[in-house]
Order: structure tokens, then sequence, then C-alpha cells
């Protein structure tokens, strides 16, 4: 499935859980090395991932030097977003059409994040979206700006109170592009404790017709936030990705890898297999326990020929082979035909019509 086809196909009203589409973000995980970002596409389409996502910036439009950091420095020990960013901004519009060529060869969706204009501009020859970061909620102008390209939008919603996402759900309306919200927590990472998926009904309920998703910062240990997500109803589901978990820095300690993406889809079709349908109705094979666990009708004690038929010579037990007690009714008030021995299962065939 392409995302287009999710905007274009995918009813944000329907109550039924379907089967997210996965980001695998690779970001600037590939270190620079146009080796390593084609090994991380050909590991997020071994794992079943979607599309992969990569970042786009330079340091010096992104962060001024003086900007602290805000991950966890016992994992990333620099101290300076630019000093940080300057370390991943090598790749450009020469490396991302590269990479556009190559998920083209292996079979999976390319995107990337823009983090300035010139980045948007030559990104929009390369995706059919636009995602937005949660650091650019309240960015306006550069909202509004890749709104012009008159794409569908995912927005991620990380630290942002509900008036601010009403806030640049109003932007992007007025232009009328296509959107998706995604919740999200900037801790990196995540604690359990600070998930809070139960945001993901939230959002569904500020902005009905929008459609759901969730961005993750949690560790993968065994993928179960995810599959949570699903149930939820995320329709779109993006988590940090990388070919090296134990990789010191930046987004390696919190990304899942390749066999996290295998657990992920392992667990979602037994969770699938286990939701079955959402339409309510009795299953083929359930057949034989409607024939036999359900009661009939049965009498409760000998009724004569030709005797009206009280609910005291009735009593109702297993199997359905004969009158529903639903039917008790229509059967009191009647006469028997023939004598009726106690516990016969009764039958149309027994009274008077």
């Amino acid at each position: 499935m392409k995302i287009l086809d999710l905007f274009k196909n995918a009813d944000p009203y329907e109550v039924d859980i379907v089967r997210p589409y996965m980001i695998a973000e690779a970001g600037v995980n590939h270190e620079g090395s146009m080796d390593i970002a084609k090994r991380l596409v050909d590991e997020a389409k071994e794992g079943g991932a979607d599309a992969i996502k990569f970042q786009t910036y330079k340091a010096s439009t992104l962060a001024s030097k003086d900007s602290p950091a805000y991950w966890d420095t016992t994992k990333e020990p620099t101290k300076s977003q630019f000093e940080l960013f300057s370390k991943h901004d090598k790749f450009w519009k020469n490396e991302m059409v590269a990479l556009k060529q190559y998920c083209d060869q292996v079979g999976i969706e390319f995107m990337s994040t823009p983090f300035d204009i010139e980045s948007a501009d030559f990104l929009n020859e390369l995706m059919d979206v636009y995602k937005i970061s949660s650091s650019d909620l309240t960015n306006k102008p550069f909202i509004e700006y890749m709104c012009q390209f008159g794409k569908p939008i995912i927005l991620s919603t990380g630290a942002s109170h509900l008036h601010e996402i009403q806030e640049a759900v109003s932007w992007i309306e007025k232009h009328g592009n296509p959107l998706a919200l995604l919740h999200c927590v900037l801790n990196y990472p995540t604690p359990d404790e600070n998930a809070n998926l139960g945001m993901i009904k939230g959002l569904k309920r500020a902005f009905p017709g929008k459609l759901i998703g969730y961005s993750d910062h949690t560790l993968p240990k065994d993928m179960k936030t995810l599959e949570v997500a699903t149930l939820l109803g995320s329709v779109i589901i993006e988590k940090h990705f990388t070919h090296d978990k134990t990789l010191p820095g930046n987004d390696h300690y919190h990304a899942m890898d390749k066999q996290d993406l295998k657990v992920f889809y392992q667990n979602l079709d037994r969770t699938f297999c286990l939701l079955g349908s959402f339409k309510v109705e009795a299953l083929a094979d359930e057949a034989p326990a409607i024939k036999n666990a359900r009661r009939s009708l049965v009498a409760a004690k000998p009724i004569k020929k030709g005797e009206t038929i009280t609910e005291e010579h009735l009593t109702f037990k297993r199997p359905a082979h004969g009158i529903s007690p639903k039917h008790i009714e229509d059967v009191t008030g009647k006469t028997a035909k023939d004598d009726i021995a106690e516990d016969t299962v009764m039958k149309w065939g027994l009274i008077s019509e």
C-alpha cells in the first residue's frame, strides 16, 4: 500500500481496526554513509515496513549555536543541538535523489522530513506526502510553505497542548491539504509510563474526519507499544529504525531494527486473527453449538392426546432439535395430537395448528 492510497481510500470515520501503514524512521541513522543508508532501506523492506523515512536538514538552518540538548545525554553525550546536527547534515539533494531511486528499486516508499525551505522544495519532486516534525508544530510560516505543494500532510503532535494542535490544524485546513495527526511524546527514549497511548483516542475525538496515528519513541522491547497503538485505531505508525541498536548516540538507542519489525508483525498477525470480523454474526464453526447447545421446549410431564398444553407441561432442555423456547407463547393453548411422553422434545407435528 502506498501512503496516498491511505489518504484516498481510508474512511476516518470507520470504527474497525486496520493494519497500520508502517514508516521506518531511519532519520540520520545512516551516519552520513550511503552504504549504511541503503542497508537501512534493505532491512526496513525485509522487516515489512511500508516506507522508510529520512531527515533532511542543515545544522546552520535548524539550530542556533547555543541550542541545548533535549535528549538523554547519558546515551548521546553531545550537549549542543548545533554540534550534533552538524555531524549528520551531509546528506542533501543528490543523496536524497539516490535514496529515492534505490527505494523504488527495492520496492519500499521513500520519505524524508524537511527542516528548511530548500529541502522542502527539492523533496517535493521525490515524495507524495510531507511529514512535519513535532518541533515545527508551531512554525506557521514553514507549515504554510509546505501546504502550498498541495500534498497530504502528516503532522506529529509531540509536546503540544490541544489548543496548539487545533491552531496548526487550522493553518493546514485553510489550504485544504488532507491531514493525518500522529500522537507523539518527545522523550528520547519515552518511558512506558509516559507513552500515554490514550491520547490516540483523544485525537480521534478532537479531530473527527482526520487520519490518526502514532510516532513512537519508547524502547522497542517486545513491540507491545505499537500493537496497543494499532488496537487504539492508529492507521499510521512511525518508529525510529536502525541496523544496529548497540551503536552509541543520536537515534540508535531507542530505535527498532528489522527483527523488532518482524516481531511486531508476528504479534499483529495473531492479534488480527483473534480480532476476526467486526460484523456481528454467528460463525459457521458455531453451527454444532447452535444445534446441540441451545435448548428446545421439552415435555415436563406426560401430556394426553387432546389435552390443552400449558406452561406447566413444558420445560426447556438441550438440544435445539425441536421447538425453540422463544416460541412458547405459540405452543401454550394448543392441544396435543397424540399422547406425549415426559422428556419428549416438542416438535410442531405433535401439536394442533
